[in-house]
This record gives C-alpha cells, sequence and structure tokens, in this order.
C-alpha cells in the first residue's frame, strides 16, 4: 500500500518538473518577444495547461496500455521508469537544453520493462497496426517514432509557410503597426499554446498512475484498503475496452503541472527565445499557433508527442522564412543531440535502476 502512494508521488515530482520544464517552451516566445514579463506568462500558462489537462484522455490511454505489456508492470518499475525520465529531465534543463519530457518518460518505462522482464524486448508493444486509419494504431512505432518524426517537421514546414504567409500580407505595413497588432494576437496565441500543452503533457503522468492503480489492483495489493481509499482501486480492462482515467487524477495532475509551472524555468526560456533565434510578435504569433496546432492534432489522436520538438521547429521554421542565416546553427545541433539521446539515455538509467534493485516480474 505504501509503494503506491510512493509511485503517486514520484509521478506528481514528475509532473512538477514537467510544469517548469516542457512549459517553459510554451511560454519562452511570448517572454522573449516582450510582449509578457516572465511572471505574467508563468500565470498564463499555469491557467491555460490546467485546462488543456481537463481536456479528453487519450493520451493517458495511450501510456497507460499502448505502449507496453502490462502484466510486467509493477509499482517498483514505475517508480524506476520515472526517475529514469526524472534525471534526464533536470540534466538537460541544468544545461538549458529544451529535451523532450515525453520521450524521457516513454524512454524510462520501455527501459524498466525489458530490465524486469530479463531483457525480454517483446515486452514492448512495437506495432499494433490499425485495420482503418494509421493513427489508430497501436504500439511505439505508431504512436511515438512516426509522431517523433512527422510532428517536428509539420513544424518546421508549417512555421516557415505562416511565416512567409505573414511576410507577404504585411509586407506593406509599419514595422510599429505589426508589432502593436501582434503584441495583442500573441496573448491568444500563447493561450492556445499553454492550453495544447496541457492536452498533451499533463496527460502522461495521468497514464502512468493509472498504469499504477490497475497493476495494483491486479496484484491484491489494494484489497486492505479502507473503505474511504476504495476509488484508487482500478481493475484491468476487459479486451477492447480501454482504460478510464478517474477525475481525481486528472484534477491531481492538472494542478501539480500548473505549480510546476509556476516555479518557471528560465534556462530553458532563454535558449528557445534568445540564443536560437531573434524574435519578436509576430514571429511568436507564428511559432506559437503552429507548434499549438500541431499539439493539439497529436493528442486529439492519442499520441504523445514532444511539446519540446513542436515549439523548437517551429521557431527554426519561422527563423528560417527570415533567411537561413537568422538560425544560430550551434545551439540547433546541441538541441537536436539531446533529442536523439532522450529516449535511449532515459531508458539506460531506468534499466540500470531496475537492476540494481534487483526487481524482477514473475509474469513473463
Amino acid at each position: 500500500m505504501t509503494l503506491i502512494f510512493v509511485v503517486i508521488l514520484v509521478a506528481l515530482l514528475f509532473e512538477y518538473i514537467n510544469g517548469f520544464h516542457d512549459t517553459a517552451n510554451s511560454i519562452a516566445t511570448v517572454v522573449s518577444t516582450k510582449v509578457l514579463s516572465p511572471r505574467q506568462a508563468v500565470v498564463l500558462a499555469a491557467v491555460t495547461n490546467l485546462g488543456g489537462a481537463m481536456w479528453g484522455s487519450a493520451v493517458a490511454k495511450t501510456i497507460a496500455a499502448g505502449l507496453v505489456d502490462t502484466k510486467v508492470v509493477t509499482s517498483q518499475v514505475l517508480v524506476c521508469a520515472l526517475l529514469g525520465a526524472i534525471v534526464w529531465n533536470l540534466t538537460t534543463w541544468w544545461f538549458g537544453l529544451p529535451s523532450s519530457s515525453s520521450h524521457a518518460l516513454v524512454g524510462g518505462l520501455c527501459g524498466g520493462c525489458v530490465a524486469a522482464s530479463g531483457n525480454n524486448w517483446g515486452v514492448i508493444i512495437w506495432s499494433v497496426p490499425s485495420t482503418g486509419h494509421w493513427w489508430e494504431g497501436k504500439g511505439i512505432l505508431w504512436k511515438v517514432i512516426l509522431p517523433m518524426v512527422t510532428s517536428p517537421v509539420c513544424g518546421l514546414v508549417i512555421g516557415f509557410v505562416v511565416m512567409g504567409l505573414l511576410y507577404y500580407l504585411l509586407r506593406n505595413w509599419r514595422p510599429a503597426t505589426v508589432g502593436r497588432v501582434f503584441g495583442r494576437l500573441q496573448l491568444a496565441s500563447a493561450a492556445y499554446m499553454g492550453f495544447s500543452h496541457g492536452t498533451n503533457d499533463a496527460q502522461k503522468t495521468m497514464g502512468i498512475i493509472a498504469l499504477a492503480l490497475v497493476a495494483a489492483t491486479k496484484a491484491g495489493a489494494l484489497n486492505a484498503a479502507p473503505d474511504w481509499l476504495a476509488f484508487l482501486r482500478t481493475p484491468e480492462p476487459s479486451k477492447g475496452q480501454s482504460l478510464e482515467i478517474a477525475v481525481w487524477i486528472k484534477v491531481i495532475c492538472a494542478l501539480t503541472m500548473a505549480a510546476g509551472t509556476a516555479a518557471g524555468g528560465w534556462r530553458i526560456i532563454k535558449t528557445l527565445g534568445h540564443k536560437m533565434v531573434k524574435l519578436h510578435p509576430v514571429h511568436g504569433f507564428a511559432a506559437e499557433t503552429t507548434s499549438a496546432s500541431v499539439l493539439f492534432t497529436a493528442a486529439s489522436l492519442g499520441m504523445p508527442v514532444s511539446t519540446t520538438h513542436a515549439i523548437t521547429t517551429s521557431i527554426m521554421g519561422v527563423g528560417c522564412a527570415k533567411g537561413f542565416n537568422a538560425l544560430k546553427l550551434e545551439v540547433v545541433e546541441r538541441i537536436l543531440w539531446a533529442w536523439l539521446m532522450t529516449l535511449p539515455a532515459s531508458g539506460l538509467v531506468a534499466y540500470l535502476l531496475v537492476r540494481m534493485f534487483g526487481i524482477n516480474s514473475t509474469h513473463v
């Protein structure tokens, strides 16, 4: 019983870190363009993230039942998976690199399950194609790898096109007018970005908590729980049914992310908003609108994509529309390396933790 609460607390710690790690990405542009002060931007992001987190649960269901064999999942494995993601998140935050909390969590979950199963890579759900649309498929290929490639490409291309179109439409406007109009419009795009971030990132921890409660209920760990804790019991869904995410899980995750957002993430804001390309309100509007649309679409399809990848490539696309020499390629290179290392690095940390503590699953 105590272990269940440990899992929930570590999951919420991850959510809190996600709040100041990934949410920094979502407000970097509105801060760098000086449309809002850092404090104002944090308040806006916290409120809109809260609203987005309560919107739907498709991503949470993917994390809870679409990536690994739930039979190998135990509370101990989940703690190691979360710690793997936390270690990588804090490492990249310290160096000001906007890496992906989403992929850190997925990497930690896969690495922990492989270790607990005695190096049985079959516990990872690699690919379960859908008979209908491709995005309805399950597994790492359809829900992680493919979106990991397509979402940054969409951010880059759409950001470039949107900014190019704005340059064309605004070519006869006075710079002062452009700045004034898009300074106001960026308030809406920043709110849209915060909401979209909440629809995707907050739900990943919801999925982990739901997965932990299913595993604990199946193992009988909650049988002795008092009546006032009966809400923790979460039976495994029948075949063909999806896991429902309890309202209390949504609320606690949303509030925790909002609290983390309030803590700020100024190192990452500095990298995205100042070091990579110089931004004005019109550029911030284009980047935020593009990345928010990518995130919201992915969340609607149950894909746990990276807020980091979406906003960073959107900024890159907007920067390229200004001119390819506007991008600072050495900063872009550091970010790309962080992206490539996230899945294997967090997976390795979780794998080593499971091995170190001698955790084994009896179900494989």
